[in-house]
């Protein structure tokens, strides 16, 4: 299977291959050419810490199921 090098330097691993590798996004490659001249990837198991964001450290936290239309009385200000 062969792959485009987009105008910034990047390319596609092909999902199979992110498979196999174990790769999610954040994860950490090393890439060498051996000596025939062929690009190795490895994946370095030390993958990158993600960041989440402040919304999804909350996400199904609430206790309280709000309805839509109270919800937005409340946020408006409306009586």
């Amino acid at each position: 299977m062969s792959t485009t090098l987009t105008v910034k330097g990047q390319v596609t691993i092909p999902k199979h291959i992110r498979d196999e590798l174990g790769l999610k996004p954040g994860s950490r490659l090393d890439f060498t050419v051996n000596r025939d001249g062929e690009i190795v990837v490895r994946h370095t198991e030390k993958a990158a810490k993600t960041v989440q964001s402040r919304f999804d450290k909350v996400r199904g936290k609430a206790d309280i199921k709000w309805r839509t239309d109270a919800l937005m009385t409340l946020l408006r200000g409306e009586s």
